[in-house]
């Protein structure tokens, strides 16, 4: 949603580059893609036919790949705008669907993510038969994970990335990760994430101990703390697999997550 081509050339901001780089990355090792479209000014959009447009062309080429699609808050307030992509239909519906379960303050924006919402988004996924993606910056939000699972409203395995190091929510500590760790639901599939200068720390431990990694530029645009080098995605991922390598752990296949999370095989 943020990064712009003046703060890094390296961010795709066409369809064209968006599945160039998903493809490139998936060929490192990646099973799943979190993907945030843009339109012809390169700004965000919620638009179904560009998430359509660049779904179909990933499957052409990489059908076994998972494609998780953003329902974010941050710039569309509408639930019709932010439920649209996940009515495409046939092959172009979505794996997954990201689920953000609190409003939240970042850097300079805020995502706005009331409960009615939550629920209408975690409805109309469960009605397409999409997994969500959910996104947990802090205790409060595993609560409502809690809260949906008594609703009827998910299905194990929970798919849940741990989002860390953001100024107002959990930070890159070993006792916030445990304490929000401690706290998730089970069976939970769960991955790391760290945003800014937290990405690299988060992924170590991820790396070591979870059960996924979420990196890339989304979160982060530098390869280095002194921030003086800009990183591609690629740069980001193959960081991530050298650290999964040092600690003698495996990169699991798509097909291989699928069968973890449930998802039928393409």
């Amino acid at each position: 949603m943020v990064p712009t081509s003046t703060m890094s050339s390296h961010v795709p901001l066409t369809t064209n580059s968006i599945v160039s780089d998903i493809l490139s990355c998936s060929e490192l090792g990646v099973s799943m893609a979190h993907i945030h479209a843009r339109d012809e000014n390169g700004e965000p959009t919620w638009r179904p036919d560009v998430y359509g447009d660049i779904i179909a062309r990933i499957r052409e080429s990489r059908p076994d790949l998972i494609l998780t699609v953003s329902t974010s808050g941050r710039r569309f307030g509408d639930l019709a705008q932010r439920s649209a992509v996940l009515d495409l239909p046939g092959d172009l519906r979505p794996d997954m669907a990201s689920l953000t379960l609190s409003s939240l303050n970042f850097s300079r924006e805020a995502s706005l993510n009331a409960p009615d919402m939550i629920v209408r988004l975690a409805e109309a996924m469960a009605e397409k038969g999409i997994r969500p993606e959910l996104e947990v910056f802090d205790l409060g939000m595993v609560n409502v994970v809690h809260s949906l699972i008594k609703k009827g409203l998910l299905s194990p395995p929970y798919y849940i990335n741990v989002i860390l190091g953001n100024a107002s929510t959990a930070q890159a500590s070993l006792l916030h990760i445990a304490a929000l760790v401690a706290s998730l639901p089970q069976p939970a599939v769960v991955a790391f994430g760290g945003i800014g200068r937290s990405q690299t720390p988060v992924a170590g431990i991820a790396a070591a101990m979870a059960d996924g990694v979420r990196t890339g530029l989304e979160d982060n645009i530098w390869l280095d703390r002194n921030r003086s080098t800009r990183a591609t995605n690629g740069d980001l991922v193959k960081r991530v697999i050298r650290m999964a390598m040092d600690q003698e752990r495996t990169i699991a296949s798509p097909a291989q997550v699928r069968t973890i999370l449930g998802l039928p095989r393409r």
